[in-house]
């Protein structure tokens, strides 16, 4: 396992589940931060989740594996119950499909007082919109936290309060199919609000970041398709390596296109 780089520290804050695929008879812990975190871990980076689990097997099996992935477990709080599912299958063998979703111990989730002191020590948070920790961001951004915020395909659900969330976050990231006239304007406002880079992933198209001054384009690198799961967060992971190592945009885009490329040559997500 690589040596981690105590100066290059994350947390990853809220969500995590257990994909269960029960035609296919596995399952695999994962959450869009918990697969950031896997990634930025292999690269070196120290890595903490906080976050919460169930008290059975599901749950023992995310601790393990985030424990041999050399992530810190110290804020992953086991509940009494059930770990978060989320029932999936697969179509024509590559695409993911959500069937079902059993929150478990999620569904009363928030951060202890505790956990947000301790996020705070961090240079960097992650989080994203189902971990109940939105309505956090403007106090860690004003401790001086960066704030990545994977946004998926919601990006313009009101229901997510989005201009509120976009104040208080640095990096946004959401998920579209092609460049075209609303995405651009769509980064536009997005970074009129106040984040210092929005970037959007495009799939099969590459991606596309906007830092209040000009568009940055990059495309794909080529992958033996598995699975698109964790497509996104292995992007994102990626291209916060880049930012926290000081690249350039383009730069941080190459290195989130090799981490996804990756990520989809295998069933995993990490």
């Amino acid at each position: 396992m690589m040596k981690m780089n105590e100066e290059l520290r994350v947390v990853a804050a809220g969500y995590s589940c257990i994909d269960l695929y029960d035609k296919l008879d596995k399952f695999y812990p994962t959450g869009n931060g918990v697969d950031w975190g896997v990634h930025l871990s292999r690269l070196g980076v120290a890595v903490s989740v906080v976050s919460a689990v169930g008290s059975d097997a599901y749950g023992e099996s995310m601790r393990k594996m985030l424990e041999q992935e050399g992530i810190d477990v110290t804020h992953l709080r086991v509940e009494e119950g059930d770990t978060c599912l989320q029932k999936m299958d697969l179509i024509d063998g590559v695409d993911r499909v959500h069937l079902e979703a059993i929150e478990g111990v999620m569904a009363q989730y928030e951060l202890t007082k505790e956990d947000k002191a301790y996020i705070k020590t961090f240079p960097y948070v992650h989080t994203d919109l189902f971990g109940n920790v939105l309505k956090d961001l403007r106090e860690f951004r004003e401790a001086g936290v960066k704030v990545v915020l994977d946004y998926s395909i919601y990006s313009d659900d009101p229901e997510y309060n989005c201009d509120e969330n976009f104040r208080n976050t640095d990096y946004v990231f959401l998920s579209y199919t092609e460049e075209d006239e609303y995405i651009r304007e769509h980064l536009k406002r997005i970074k009129g609000l106040g984040p210092e880079i929005v970037t959007a992933t495009l799939g099969e198209n590459g991606s596309i970041s906007y830092d209040g001054e000009q568009f940055h384009r990059y495309g794909i690198q080529p992958a033996n398709v598995v699975n698109t799961v964790g497509a996104g967060d292995a992007y994102i992971a990626g291209f916060t390596y880049g930012i926290m190592q000081g690249w350039t945009i383009h730069d941080c885009q190459k290195m989130g296109a090799k981490i996804s490329a990756g990520a989809i040559s295998k069933f995993e997500p990490y």
